[in-house]
């Protein structure tokens, strides 16, 4: 298996060096989608896209529409984690995409931020992007380091052909956090709570613009290693193959059929505590078909996984094999009485793999152990209606009930001994966390709305209800019920000043916590399990705003967590208060 996982690394880098990459997982600074944001629209027969006029106009018979219909409801905030997130404004429709940014703020933040492209001749787009956010953490909240930074650099390769758009990128991230969620214990200021994780990723990708058998491939890899000499290999590549637009007779309903073929391999290794490894190869294919009349529509079609997995835990000496084919329902359907109601249902399921990067993209505080399974949607049924007034007002309302097998979420650890002392690891003062696993239901009811009661004003909203009911645990732990945002964007002054305003709410959350005391003679630590703790929810008040002094050249000022709350997103790990960041932009 080992050697399979090699072979296809190389073989899968080898091709990402050909193939191109939009799937590159464009972040500006912690999760902001990059500029100009390119919005998912779906592709029509022989349509091309306008972007950058590539292919010429006459090779344009049916260009591609930009609406806002096309515009799905999403927040550019996000809560404020001790890393700091930007959340700096864009002038929509205006953005530039050379330009150089830099700013300062409390807590020491510092935010440096870059992205340089230059076309070259036949249509070849090369460009540089670099990002640094750091920031001194809560010396006050903490006697110890809490200090943390996230850099990332990449470049990229752009060709926009008669046929297609192709797209290559390599970025290496560096994020170096710390473990500093101590809660139980009162350890030195001195002690080394330090957490380093690179990872390099290259991504390609080639789309054709005609949905004619071949649609677009994907290729995607990432390389990982962390300060405890954890290391992950993740390799993949999706063929879209399709045809579209095939009439059925004269009854005005046009025919679309799709095939998804995947392939995923990913290998797993840990170096302390219990020595976890392991290895997956998941194949995948989604045939479906579309019948469309309009704006209705009915899809039917399945998913079929064929996973290879193997586990090992060294210190212990196991081995688990697992080789297991799956099958999903896929179906959707919607009626579109008229633009403003459209009412939609469907099922869906499929596998997906929890691998160590993603664990550390939710919670970066995990402990570099940890036991990896994949999580099965066995189905998962929805209901919805959604539909557009008058280009004014956006809606999309929907409820869904799923079954579900090793339902990931995460756990928070004790200490691994029980020794009477504070020189400890990093991670054994109680303030990691670990993945564990769960089968149930869950129950969701979301909504977004958008509106437009102005040209140079935008209102949002969102909120979503997510209810587990899990076989072995009374709770899931860390996982809020209830999530919500607002947010508002007004331009004014000529389009020279942009004001932003995001509020982002959640409810409590249920986790597990330790008391520690030293009992005995000779003394030794014993800990007590709370199986029910609450960390409490939140509300997060986010404000901006960008000036144009010049066309090339901004000055900015972004302010997060106004409400000045310490709230925790984890037990232990106190976020930044309020946050005041100033900072001047220059475009070229």
């Amino acid at each position: 298996m080992n050697r399979r996982i090699q072979i296809l690394s190389i073989l899968f880098l080898g091709v990402s060096q050909i193939a191109f990459s939009q799937i590159k997982e464009e972040k500006l600074i912690l999760n902001k989608k990059r500029e100009p944001e390119v919005k998912k629209i779906e592709k029509k027969k022989t349509s091309v896209e306008t972007i950058k006029n590539y292919p010429p106009e006459e090779k344009s018979q049916n260009p591609v529409k930009y609406t806002i219909t096309d515009v799905p409801a999403v927040s550019d905030f996000k809560t404020s984690t001790i890393q700091g997130q930007d959340v700096t404004p864009k002038f929509d429709g205006t953005a530039q995409n050379n330009y150089i940014q830099f700013g300062m703020g409390n807590y020491g933040k510092i935010l440096g931020d870059m992205n340089v492209s230059k076309t070259l001749q036949n249509k070849l787009e090369v460009g540089l992007d670099a990002h640094f956010l750091s920031t001194l953490g809560l010396k006050k909240e903490y006697a110890w380091d809490s200090k943390q930074s996230a850099a990332t650099i990449g470049a990229f390769l752009n060709s926009y052909g008669e046929k297609g758009k192709f797209n290559l990128n390599a970025e290496y991230g560096l994020t170096n956090n710390n473990y500093y969620g101590i809660y139980a214990l009162e350890p030195a200021a001195n002690i080394d709570l330090d957490q380093r994780v690179n990872q390099f990723k290259v991504n390609g990708y080639y789309d054709f613009y005609s949905n004619e058998i071949l649609n677009d491939v994907r290729v995607k890899s990432s390389f990982l290693k962390d300060h405890f000499d954890a290391q992950e290999n993740q390799v993949s590549i999706l063929a879209n193959l399709s045809k579209h637009g095939v009439d059925v007779g004269k009854s005005g309903i046009v025919l679309n059929a799709d095939l998804g073929v995947g392939l995923e391999a990913v290998k797993s290794e840990f170096d302390i505590r219990d020595k976890n490894s392991s290895n997956f190869v998941n194949t995948s294919l989604t045939p479906k078909v579309t019948f469309r009349k309009g704006d209705s529509y009915l899809m039917v079609g399945s998913s079929f996984s064929f996973l290879n997995a193997k586990n090992n835990n060294a210190l212990m000496a196991e081995q688990m094999k697992n080789n297991k084919a799956y099958w999903f329902p896929q179906a959707e359907f919607q009626f579109a009485a008229a633009k403003e109601f459209k009412f939609y249902g469907g099922v869906d399921g499929g596998l997906k793999l929890n691998t160590y990067s993603d664990l550390l993209q939710q919670n970066p505080f995990v402990l570099s152990d940890q036991t990896l399974k994949p999580t099965e949607t066995k189905y998962h049924f929805y209901v919805g209606l959604r539909g557009d007034i008058d280009e004014t007002f956006k809606y999309d309302f929907s409820a869904g009930f799923g079954k579900m097998k090793d339902i990931m979420f995460f756990k928070a650890n004790g200490l691994f001994d029980d020794t009477y002392t504070l020189n400890r690891s990093a991670y054994n003062y109680a303030n990691t966390f670990s993945a564990t696993y769960d089968d149930g239901n869950v129950s969701d009811i979301k909504g977004s709305v958008q509106y437009f009661p102005l040209e140079n004003l935008i209102v949002d909203a969102d909120v979503r209800f997510t209810k587990y009911s899990l076989k072995n645990y009374e709770n899931i732990y860390n996982v809020p019920l209830l999530n919500a945002s607002i947010g508002a964007k007004y331009t004014m002054l000529d389009k020279k000043l942009l004001l932003g305003f995001k509020g982002i709410f959640a409810s409590d959350r249920t986790t597990n916590s330790f008391a520690i005391e030293g009992v005995g003679s000779p003394m030794m630590f014993q800990s007590t399990e709370n199986t029910n703790d609450k960390v409490g929810g939140y509300a997060d008040l986010n404000l901006s705003a960008e000036y144009k002094i010049h066309k090339n050249f901004s000055i900015f000022a972004l302010g997060n967590n106004l409400f000045n709350s310490n709230y925790q997103m984890y037990k232990g790990y106190k976020v930044l208060g309020a946050q005041i960041l100033g900072g001047v932009k220059i475009t070229f």
